[in-house]
């Protein structure tokens, strides 16, 4: 039993850094960080191990989550309302995608507010991201591109370069 709660509590001890803007001890990539659900199905668990309940399931491909913690092959993710929980990492994606939080947000020809309207998304639309200045991420959502304030999106951190 001891070999069981040792791992865990590891676990829990590495997704406790995360807050600190460290580095992952596994892959050694930036903590926290944004990825995407690979597949259309995701079993998001309780703790890093198949033997731990599972929570819940993410059911949208290229869902964006943000990555805040490792543990040899799970990493601790969470979703846009903050809810979090442990996913193996062969379910998830290093493409960059995000989730439309304004309603009819408009996609611009440039990261200007008075930019032309390519198109609008509906509020809960994942798009790709193309690329990102510190305040403004080109998308890509059904083929529309444009330009939208991250505000209006969740999926990067503020300030965050995308290239």
């Amino acid at each position: 039993m001891r070999q069981a709660i040792i791992p865990f509590f590891a676990a829990l001890m590495l997704a406790a850094q995360a807050g600190a803007g460290e580095r992952g001890q596994v892959t050694n990539l930036p903590l926290p960080r944004f990825v995407s659900l690979k597949t259309d199905e995701g079993n998001v668990r309780r703790g890093p191990s198949l033997t731990h309940r599972i929570d819940w399931v993410f059911t949208r491909e290229d869902m964006p989550m943000e990555i805040v913690g490792e543990y040899r092959h799970w990493r601790r993710v969470r979703d846009r309302d903050g809810i979090g929980g442990w996913m193996h990492y062969s379910l998830i994606s290093g493409a960059r995608t995000a989730i439309v939080e304004t309603d009819m947000a408009a996609l611009r020809a440039k990261p200007d507010p008075d930019a032309t309207v390519n198109a609008r998304v509906e509020a809960g639309v994942i798009a790709r991201i193309d690329e990102c200045t510190p305040d403004w991420c080109k998308l890509n959502a059904g083929g529309y591109r444009g330009w939208v304030p991250k505000s209006d999106i969740w999926g990067t951190h503020p300030g965050e370069i995308v290239e």
